[in-house]
């Protein structure tokens, strides 16, 4: 069921014009600012480490909103309420909403690593070329995990759209996906540490420049696995919450 849903998703995504276009422009333009941010210091040595950084924020990106678009879809359409009603839990309809932007979200990757190499000669030597495809399938499911943590909200509010908006630069900024962590302040350490995004980040970067991928890529697996128990009963108590005050539709 999963696998089909996944399917079932990843078609509809591919058939709206505004996914479609934001999956193939977002992540070109972001990893032309990354290339130039970086040729314009005294890093150029890192042009792939960024244009992997850049890729992993368009995963993001496609992940954040393409499923809470997802749920507001369902929700214009007058099916959400179908969806809460069925006899199955709901972590098992909305994950495969989530798993499905990471899949498409997997076309960012490629096109920001292509972009390089075909525009700014980038040579992709990869240190370890193996472990960085296991990171990046490892990173796209901790994604499409956290993401189901956050559709949560998008089931209870009916215009969750704003609270996406505010949390996909933070997240990409705090998660070390193109800026270092280090170079940020103290007390945005915690916040990284829990963060899926930080560890599939910092796996594919060292997939990429040489270092520890395996301890990054189990991390990030055991945070996924966390996000996806507290996704499952977040879901179970916000469908409860969404039918008492009756916020499934639209009106």
């Amino acid at each position: 069921m999963l696998l089909l849903g996944t399917l079932l998703h990843a078609k509809q995504i591919s058939r709206s014009p505004f996914e479609l276009a934001i999956a193939m422009i977002v992540p070109i333009v972001q990893a032309t600012l990354a290339v130039y941010l970086f040729r314009s210091g005294a890093e150029q040595h890192r042009l792939l480490e960024a244009a992997v950084g850049a890729g992993v924020m368009g995963v993001w990106s496609s992940v954040l909103f393409g499923s809470g678009g997802a749920i507001q879809n369902q929700r214009w359409q007058g099916t959400l309420e179908m969806i809460m009603l069925a006899p199955r839990r709901p972590v098992l309809v909305i994950l495969p909403i989530t798993v499905a932007t990471g899949v498409t979200g997997a076309y960012s990757l490629l096109a920001t690593l292509a972009w390089g190499r075909l525009l700014y000669g980038i040579r992709l030597d990869f240190v370890h070329p193996a472990a960085f495809v296991v990171a990046a399938v490892v990173c796209v499911l901790a994604l499409g995990m956290f993401g189901l943590l956050l559709a949560s909200t998008f089931v209870l509010l009916r215009n969750a759209n704003a609270l996406a908006n505010t949390l996909e630069y933070p997240i990409w900024l705090v998660s070390g996906m193109l800026v270092p962590i280090t170079v940020l302040p103290a007390w945005t350490a915690p916040i990284a540490a829990v963060l899926p995004t930080t560890w599939g980040a910092r796996a594919l970067r060292e997939a990429t420049t040489g270092g520890p991928v395996w301890p990054s890529v189990g991390i990030c697996l055991a945070i996924s696995l966390v996000c996806l128990i507290l996704g499952g009963f977040a879901l179970t108590y916000v469908e409860r919450r969404a039918r008492a005050t009756a916020t499934l539709a639209l009106a």
